[in-house]
């Protein structure tokens, strides 16, 4: 692996514990200097690494470089030498300090799209680019709500603790992994299908979660169970394929088979969450044969527990697989007003239009899809699907 992987393979497992460690010890109010300290350290590792080679233990060093930049600001700034000895503990490791910072930024206070960028750009790393295709919203507003949510979260006063009780936060934490998850299983941006990276670090957080007595919650299992449902079929995401088109026989089986016990305990109990649901469809897929009728009967049940345009959509797809192409494209259409600037409603319509046999309409469609921004293999994929329009 070269440095710059490893360096972004650490910066996606060590983000969470350096900055939960560096904002407990400098207070909510400092986590834009917390941040500045955290990526010196990762370019000063880009910098240095090629030359002196990767230190024995990556974390240690780009937790001691930060915390020496961190020290350095403190001893500048009279107002902060109180915190000099919060600044001498250990190489963090992964406990909960992630955690707090997770449910810190989930904080009820937030609206929960705020919530949800704020925790996806502080603990996932993520950028506004990546951010603004998982919720839907231009890059423009995604920006502005995270300027009023750091203003919230150094302003607000509260530490940075697992707070007591859980459960006006936890959703918000779920919904974060869900969204982080996602955005490694297919990437919206960049050159890469997918980003593994990504899909590793949503699940090792959630796996916190299952490991914590207090977030070890049936919807909190589902969630897991469909993040390794998913993750099972990576080693066939080498190219962007429609899941009928993947090869099944490089679907890792060790994953399926975790996933499938991990939901069957999830299951225990009248729970039922969005996840559950979710979980079941992707359980329906690893059949040999899915049953159609089955997967468009829990599209429903999605439906009514999770309301939105992305389900929607996808159970217009799973529709097309029963009823037909046009049974599809009518649902689709009554998607445009909501998601007709966005990729994955363009590109339903271009497939299903090639298969009622329109190519022209399809042909327009993937055009319209490759005219918005996209990452480098969705354009690819577009691009070979245009050319099957003739």
């Amino acid at each position: 692996m070269t440095t710059a992987g490893v360096v972004e393979r650490l910066f996606r497992h060590s983000t969470g514990p350096i900055l939960a460690t560096l904002t407990r010890a400098l207070g909510p109010d400092r986590l834009d200097l917390a941040e500045d300290c955290l990526a010196d350290a990762l370019e000063l590792a880009l910098r240095s690494w090629p030359v002196s080679g990767v230190p024995a233990n990556p974390r240690g060093w780009l937790f001691r470089v930060a915390r020496n930049r961190a020290l350095d600001a403190v001893r500048r700034e009279k107002t902060l030498r109180a915190k000099l000895p919060l600044l001498t503990e250990g190489v963090p490791e992964a406990d909960d300090g992630e955690l707090a910072l997770m449910f810190r930024c989930c904080h009820p206070a937030l609206p929960r799209v705020s919530q949800v960028a704020l925790t996806l750009k502080i603990v996932g790393g993520l950028g506004v680019r990546e951010i603004a295709p998982a919720l839907l919203a231009k890059e423009s507003a995604v920006a502005q709500r995270l300027v009023r949510a750091k203003k919230w979260f150094r302003e607000s006063g509260e530490a940075v603790e697992v707070p007591e009780p859980l459960e006006a936060r936890l959703d918000g934490v779920l919904d974060v992994l869900y969204l982080l998850f996602n955005e490694g299983y297919q990437a919206t941006t960049g050159e890469l299908v997918v980003r593994r990276e990504l899909c590793a670090e949503a699940i090792r957080l959630t796996r916190l979660l299952i490991a914590d007595a207090r977030t070890d919650l049936p919807r909190v299992g589902a969630l897991l169970a469909l993040q390794l449902l998913q993750a099972s079929r990576l080693p066939a995401r080498d190219e962007l394929l429609p899941i009928d088109e993947q090869d099944r026989s490089r679907w890792d089986a060790a994953l399926v088979r975790e996933g499938a016990q991990v939901f069957e305990r999830s299951c225990a109990g009248p729970e039922l969450s969005a996840f559950h649901v979710e979980a079941a469809i992707a359980l329906c897929h690893t059949a040999p044969e899915p049953d159609r009728r089955r997967i468009l009967a829990l599209y429903d049940d999605l439906l009514l527990v999770r309301p939105s345009v992305v389900v929607r959509l996808n159970r217009a797809i799973a529709l097309a697989e029963v009823g037909g192409p046009w049974a599809g494209i009518a649902e689709v259409e009554a998607l445009r007003t909501e998601l007709a600037g966005h990729v994955p409603w363009s590109a339903a319509l271009g497939a299903l239009y090639l298969r009622a046999g329109d190519s022209d309409k399809a042909a327009r469609h993937y055009r319209r899809a490759l005219d918005l921004p996209c990452s480098g293999p969705q354009r690819a994929f577009l691009e070979r699907r245009l050319a099957q329009c003739g």
